[in-house]
């Protein structure tokens, strides 16, 4: 994928929470378990699943965009380069949200989190292509792990029962496409803060989801708002809040192994409410997985999280978007 050159990040553009790895670590932790509640409200809405995430979009922007406008950013000064990564980004993120929410509706919760975060392995692939190097032993014996313990969290549904094979499907071009929006984002993060870049890519979905809704024929207005402002709050701002803050702070492989608590907690959820039981080779997954993420965190990383490029010199010592 062919993207624009943007200018260095400048240390102003740090809006939010501030720190090292730990927390963005933390952050990335909240936003799996965060995460993991979308497909229980997406199953309660009583909406269209395109139109829940129509919803879940609609009524996240104005919060994120007051929030980034309190923060300090300014989008009129922003570069025209950027303005397109944040529009492939929102049109990616609709694509995605659209095709997964379909999916939920026509698999279990496990296995719609699990296939709608494939990302798990395509990011860290990307992250090395970017670094121009291979794994380290102990980075790739981590993604093997996570890999292996992915295969399992799958249980009983790894036979593909044909009852759930077009979900599963729709989840799988959702993860193909969360990939896309990654690799979009963490480039935009280079030159912005979390917040800022958030509310924008945000407000670029609205529309495609708008219109897919409309073409699929669901109904917009739902009885009940319950699920829907759920949706909104845990998922996208808070969720996806913390994932785009730990999308700037920390190396792709420990972003793909995490998006793997996801399917975990989302199993818990469907074993509660749906009696989706969770057996023994899930909680051995999900136990693999744990241990995929404590080494990925002990192992030194091979490079920054996506190699950045050195400054050019006629933007030494400023940055390309200035909030203030």
């Amino acid at each position: 994928m062919h993207l624009p050159a943007l200018p260095r990040k400048s240390a102003r553009l740090q809006i939010g929470v501030q720190g090292g790895p730990r927390v963005a670590f933390a952050a990335l932790i909240v936003a799996n378990v965060a995460l993991a509640f979308g497909p229980w409200f997406v199953r309660v809405a009583d909406v269209g699943p395109v139109a829940s995430a129509f919803w879940r979009i609609a009524l996240a922007a104005p919060l994120l965009a007051a929030l980034a406008l309190a923060g300090g950013v300014r989008p009129g000064r922003m570069p025209g380069g950027l303005w397109l990564l944040l529009g492939v980004g929102g049109i990616a993120f609709a694509a995605d949200l659209a095709s997964w929410h379909l999916g939920i509706l026509r698999t279990t919760l496990a296995n719609a989190t699990l296939f709608g975060n494939c990302a798990t392995l395509m990011f860290p692939i990307y992250g090395f292509l970017v670094a121009r190097a291979w794994p380290t032993r102990g980075q790739g014996f981590a993604l093997a792990l996570a890999a292996a313990g992915a295969m399992l969290l799958l249980g009983r549904s790894y036979q593909l029962d044909p009852r759930n094979l077009v979900g599963d499907l729709l989840c799988l071009l959702a993860g193909v496409l969360y990939t896309a929006y990654f690799i979009v984002m963490a480039r935009a993060r280079e030159s912005m803060a979390p917040l800022s870049s958030l509310a924008l890519s945000t407000i670029a979905s609205i529309v495609p989801l708008y219109l897919a809704t409309l073409l699929l024929g669901e109904g917009l207005l739902p009885g009940s708002w319950t699920p829907l402002i759920g949706l909104a709050l845990v998922s996208q701002v808070l969720g996806q809040g913390c994932m785009i803050y730990a999308l700037g702070a920390l190396p792709p492989l420990v972003i793909g192994i995490a998006l793997l608590i996801q399917p975990v907690v989302a199993g818990t959820v469907g074993w509660m409410v749906y009696g989706e039981r969770l057996g023994l080779p899930d909680l051995l997954g999900a136990a693999m997985v744990a241990v995929a993420l404590v080494l990925v965190r002990r192992t030194p990383p091979l490079a920054p999280p996506l190699a950045p490029r050195p400054p050019e010199p006629h933007l030494e010592g400023r940055g390309a978007v200035d909030d203030q």
